[in-house]
C-alpha cells in the first residue's frame, strides 16, 4: 500500500545528484525547475500518505505502525543497522512540514535567488537537505536516524556557507558545524551505550502495544529485551538518553549550545526558513518524540532535564529577542525560545497515574508536537516575510525601516498574521498549541506554568515590537531615496499567502474544537498512542494566557507604534548596561570563547599537545633511535671480509673451548 513512499527520499536525492553534477551546464530557471518540481512530486506523495495513512483502519482504535521497508544494511553479531521506512503518526505529520515548508521555499527561491551566482548549486544543497530530513524522520531505528542527523548538519554547513566569498558566512557555517557536532559526539555515546546494553537500535518495543504491518520482503524489528535493559541498572540507560538528548539539545539550539543559530543567519533568508525556523532545529525535539517510551519507561526521573533546559533557554532567548536591532536576528532567537517551549511540553509529559500513555502524559506529548507543526508554518511565514522586506530595503536593520506597510500590503498583512499567531491569539494556530503547552505545564508545576505564561507574553512583545519596527513608526527615506520600497513579486508572495492561510484554517478549526470539544481535532493525530486527542482547553488558562497576550501587544503598541519612541528611549537610557548586555546575547559568546581558547586550548589542549610532542613522540623517537644506532654499532660486523669473519670465528671457537675448560 506505502511502497511507493521509498520515492519521497528517493526524487530529492536524484535532484541532488542531477543538479550537483550538471547544474552548472543548466541555465538558472532549467535548474531551479527540476528542484521544485522534485519537490512537489515529494509533497504530494507525502500528502497522499497522509490521506492513506489516517485513513487506515485502526486497531483497538490505534493508528497502526507501517514499515514498507526495512532490510539489514551491516550486520554486526547480535546488532545489525537497518535502513528502511517507518510510518506512524508523527513521521507522518513531519512529513506534511517538511515536504510543505520545503516546496514554498523553493518556490520563493525563484525570486529572492534569482541572478544569485551558484543559483543551481543552492538547489542541489537544497535537495540534499530536504532529503537528509526526510530520511531522518522515516528512520526505523536510531542508527539510521543518526546517519541521516549527520547528513542534516552536513547540509546546513552547506546553505549556511552558501556565500562563501564573504567572511562571515564561512565563520558562521564553520561555528554551525562545530558546535552541532560537539553535541552530537553525545548522542553517538548514547546510541552506542543503548544499543549495547539493549543488543538492539531498534524504535520499537516490547509491550509498547503499537501493531506492525511489515511490507512486502521485509523483516520485523527485532524488540528490545526489557529485562535485559533493566538489569543495566538505574543508571545505564537514563545516562544513555540524557547523552543523546545533548545530541538533540545542540541541533535544536538549546542553552548553552544555542550560539551557532543566531550567526546561521548569514545564509539566505529562504535557508533560514527551512532548515532554522521550520525543520532542522526541531530534530532535537522530534528526537526526544520518538524515543518518548523509552523515556517513559527507563528514565521519567530524567525528563526534569529537559524541562529545566527547555524553561531556562525559553526566557533567556526572549530577552535576548527583546533587545535585537536584525530582524533575522529577533526571529531565530524567537525561534530558539519556540523549540524550548516544545522541549518543555515533551518533559513535563509524565505519567500521573502509573501508566506509560495516560492523559496528563499526552496532553503535554500532543502539545509539544502540534506547537511544532503550527509554529513551522507561521515561522516558516515570517522568515520568508523577511527576506521580502530585506529585498525591498536591502538591510537587516530595524533603523532602516519603518512605514513600509503602504508599500508592502501583502507582506505586511501575511507577517501581521504570523506575529498574532505566535503571539496566542484565539482563532490562530499558535494560540491552540501553546496553550495547550501552558496547560500541561501547570498539571506538572504551576511554578512552570507561569514561568511558561510569563515568556509567552515576553513572546507577544518582542514580536509587536518587530512588527511595529518595519511596518509602522517613521519612514527612513534617506535610506529610501536610491531605491523606492516595493512588493516582492508573486512567487515570493505567494508561499506567504500559502503559510497564512494554514496558520489561519489550522488556528480556526482547533480553536472550535477546543472550545465546543469537538473529537479527533487535528492535534489528535500526533498524539504518542496513535489514539485520538481532543482538544479541551482549560477556561482560566486559556483566558488569562490571552489576556497576558493582548496586554503585551497593548504595552507593544503604546511604545513602539508612533512615529517617536521617547519611551523607549528613556528605558534604553535607564538601562544601558542591561540592553548592551542583551543586545550583546549576554556574552554567551564570549563565555565560549574564554572557556575555549582561555581553559580548554591554554589548560587543557597544550599541556596534551606537549605530552604528546615530548612524552609520545619522544618516546618512540628513541626507540627508533636506539635501534638506529644499535643496528650502526654492529655494522663494521658486516663488512663482507672473510678475513675478518675467520679471526671472529677463531677467536669465539677459543673462548668458548676455555670456557668449557674451565666448567
Amino acid at each position: 500500500m506505502f511502497s511507493y513512499t521509498i520515492f519521497i527520499m528517493l526524487l530529492p536525492l536524484l535532484s541532488f545528484i542531477v543538479l550537483g553534477l550538471a547544474g552548472m551546464k543548466m541555465k538558472h530557471k532549467v535548474a531551479g525547475l527540476i528542484g521544485t518540481c522534485s519537490l512537489a512530486l515529494v509533497t504530494v506523495l507525502s500528502y497522499l500518505t497522509a490521506f492513506q495513512y489516517f485513513g487506515m483502519d485502526r486497531v483497538d482504535g490505534v493508528y497502526q505502525t507501517v514499515v514498507p521497508y526495512n532490510f539489514t544494511w551491516l550486520p554486526l553479531g547480535r546488532l545489525h543497522f537497518d535502513l528502511g521506512i517507518l510510518l506512524d503518526p508523527i513521521s507522518v505529520v513531519m512529513l506534511i512540514v517538511i515536504s510543505t515548508v520545503s516546496l514554498m521555499v523553493h518556490i520563493y527561491s525563484f525570486g529572492y535567488m534569482h541572478g544569485e551566482k551558484g543559483f543551481q548549486r543552492y538547489y542541489a544543497f537544497l535537495s540534499l537537505f530536504t532529503m537528509s530530513m526526510l530520511g531522518l524522520v522515516l528512520a526505523t531505528n536510531i542508527f539510521q536516524m543518526y546517519m541521516f542527523w549527520e547528513l542534516v548538519g552536513v547540509s546546513s554547513y552547506l546553505l549556511i556557507g552558501f556565500y562563501y566569498p564573504l567572511k562571515p558566512a564561512i565563520a558562521a557555517s564553520k561555528k554551525a558545524f562545530i558546535v552541532t557536532r560537539f553535541a552530537d559526539m553525545f548522542f553517538l555515546i548514547g546510541i552506542l551505550m543503548f544499543g549495547y546494553f539493549t543488543e538492539s537500535f531498534s524504535f520499537s518495543f516490547a509491550g509498547h502495544g503499537a501493531n506492525v504491518v511489515m511490507g512486502a520482503g521485509t523483516t520485523p524489528f527485532i524488540p528490545v529485551d526489557i529485562v535485559r535493559a533493566l538489569s543495566a541498572g538505574a543508571f545505564i540507560l537514563p545516562t544513555a538518553l540524557t547523552l543523546m538528548f545533548i545530541g538533540g539539545a545542540g541541533k535544536s539550539a538549546m542553552f548553552p549550545l544555542h550560539i551557532w543559530l543566531p550567526d546561521a543567519m548569514e545564509g539566505p533568508t529562504p535557508v533560514s526558513a527551512l532548515i532554522h525556523a521550520a525543520t532542522m532545529v526541531v530534530a532535537g525535539v522530534f528526537q526526544i518524540a520518538r524515543m518518548f517510551p523509552l523515556w517513559i519507561t527507563f528514565a521519567p526521573h530524567a525528563l526534569s532535564i529537559v524541562v529545566w533546559v527547555g524553561v531556562f533557554t525559553a526566557f533567556y532567548a526572549a530577552a535576548v529577542a527583546c533587545a535585537q536591532s536584525d530582524i533575522k536576528r529577533v526571529l531565530a532567537f524567537s525561534t530558539i525560545s519556540q523549540i524550548a517551549f516544545m522541549m518543555v511540553a515533551l518533559g513535563v509529559s509524565l505519567p500521573g497515574h502509573g501508566t506509560i500513555f495516560d492523559d496528563h502524559a499526552q496532553l503535554g506529548y500532543m502539545a509539544g508536537m502540534f506547537h511544532l507543526f503550527t509554529h513551522a508554518m507561521f515561522k516558516a511565514c515570517l522568515f520568508l516575510g523577511a527576506g521580502c522586506i530585506i529585498h525591498a530595503v536591502h538591510s537587516n536593520e530595524m533603523a532602516l525601516m519603518g512605514g513600509l506597510r503602504k508599500y508592502m500590503p501583502i507582506t505586511h498583512v501575511t507577517f501581521l498574521i504570523s506575529c498574532l499567531a505566535i503571539a496566542g491569539i484565539p482563532f490562530f494556530s499558535g494560540f491552540c498549541s501553546k496553550d495547550e503547552i501552558i496547560t500541561a505545564c501547570f498539571s506538572y508545576s504551576p511554578v512552570v506554568g507561569w514561568i511558561m505564561t510569563g515568556i509567552a507574553a515576553m513572546t507577544a512583545f518582542y514580536m509587536f515590537r518587530l512588527y511595529y519596527g518595519i511596518f509602522w513608526g517613521t519612514e527612513n527615506k534617506e535610506a529610501h531615496a536610491h531605491h523606492t520600497p516595493h512588493e516582492a513579486p508573486s512567487c515570493m508572495t505567494i508561499p506567504l499567502i500559502v503559510l497564512s492561510v494554514i496558520t489561519v484554517g489550522v488556528g480556526i478549526y482547533s480553536t472550535l474544537a477546543g472550545f465546543l470539544g469537538w473529537g479527533g481535532s487535528f492535534g489528535s493525530f500526533v498524539s504518542s498512542t496513535g489514539k485520538d486527542y481532543t482538544i479541551h482547553f482549560d477556561t482560566q488558562i486559556a483566558v488569562t494566557s490571552t489576556v497576558i497576550a493582548i496586554l503585551s501587544i497593548c504595552l507593544a503598541t503604546y511604545i513602539y507604534k508612533g512615529e517617536s519612541q521617547p519611551i523607549a528611549d528613556r528605558l534604553y537610557k535607564q538601562f544601558p548596561r542591561l540592553h548592551r548586555a542583551a543586545y550583546k546575547r549576554f556574552y554567551q559568546d564570549e563565555i565560549w570563547q574564554f572557556v575555549t581558547h582561555r581553559i580548554i586550548f591554554a589548560l587543557v589542549s597544550t599541556p596534551i599537545a606537549w605530552f604528546d610532542r615530548h612524552i609520545v613522540d619522544g618516546t618512540f623517537n628513541f626507540l627508533a633511535w636506539s635501534a638506529n644506532e644499535a643496528g650502526e654499532s654492529i655494522r663494521p660486523w658486516q663488512s663482507g671480509d672473510v678475513r675478518q669473519y675467520a679471526v671472529w670465528f677463531l677467536t669465539g671457537t677459543v673462548a668458548l673451548s676455555l670456557i668449557l675448560l674451565c666448567i
